[in-house]
């Protein structure tokens, strides 16, 4: 892995039906992730950490070997602290949680979940995504593979019990979020969004003060610093998952030419575009 470089989604190859990786920060290992989200689900299964999660249900505070879940579309964001921290973390397609097998624990998982082990099972788990990892990568579509990730799911929902957040109703049903939605919508369906700080409010029927205050409070970081973010990741997706060229994704992304979403790509994650493609060609995640 590149250090610094830290983004999501990963690319689910076509015909699959989840991806699995494993992450790992030195003691001081420079890491950032933006306020963001996907069109999967995702499980992220803690080895090493220290921090906060936030997601739909608040914020809540991380110890090893927790466990977040995330739906598709749903916002959410970590800060760690400085102390070195590893994770797998499992992405995988919605439908997953459709099928037959999945009908008992389908309830557990229709929403954002901070989640904590009985000290009895977390050496079950951690042992059930290390062979889910290693079966992935031997072959992605093999009954094995899909059995394992099966199995993970149900035992989690089986034996994890949620945290409880600092706010009892979930961001996502407040009138706050609710009043934000014609933004929020235009990040969740574009890959860059040109609306000056004016032009949003005007579009939520809110004052540009009231509704930069609102901003910063649901992505905790101001609407400027989040667009540009969000064209960044937006630009690592396409880096890892389109053929199109670094010229091609930076107009694609309105960016004012090539050299200024090289500088920005780089002042981000610390690397040039080109050397992130690069890093996930042999999906050494």
């Amino acid at each position: 892995m590149i250090q610094g470089v830290y983004c999501e989604p990963y690319c689910i190859e076509q015909g699959e039906e989840f991806e699995i990786h494993h992450v790992e920060f030195a003691d001081n290992e420079a890491y950032d992730c933006a306020t963001h989200f996907h069109e999967v689900h995702e499980f992220i299964i803690f080895e090493k950490i220290e921090g906060s999660y936030f997601y739909s249900q608040g914020e809540s505070s991380l110890k090893d070997s927790d466990i977040v879940f995330t739906p598709a579309a749903e916002t959410h964001n970590f800060e760690c602290t400085a102390r070195g921290k590893s994770w797998f973390i499992v992405q995988f397609k919605p439908h997953v949680l459709e099928t037959k097998n999945m009908s008992n624990v389908r309830a557990f998982f229709d929403h954002g979940l901070h989640l904590r082990l009985p000290a009895r099972r977390i050496n079950e788990i951690q042992q059930q995504v290390k062979w889910l990892y290693e079966s992935y990568h031997h072959d992605p579509l093999s009954p094995r593979s899909i059995t394992l990730l099966n199995l993970l799911i149900c035992t989690i929902a089986e034996y994890a019990t949620s945290v409880e957040a600092s706010q009892s109703q979930p961001i996502t049903r407040s009138p706050l979020y609710e009043k934000m939605l014609p933004v929020i919508n235009q990040f969740k369906n574009s890959t860059a969004v040109e609306l000056s700080v004016t032009e949003a409010a005007e579009a939520c029927h809110l004052s540009p003060s009231h509704f930069s205050r609102m901003f910063k409070h649901i992505f905790r970081v101001n609407y400027s610093e989040y667009t540009m973010k969000h064209k960044l990741y937006s630009a690592a997706r396409l880096l890892s998952q389109s053929g199109l060229t670094v010229t091609q994704i930076s107009y694609e992304l309105n960016f004012s030419s090539p050299s200024h979403f090289i500088s920005q790509f780089k002042k981000h994650f610390s690397v040039t575009p080109r050397q992130y493609r690069t890093s996930f060609s042999s999906k050494a995640w």
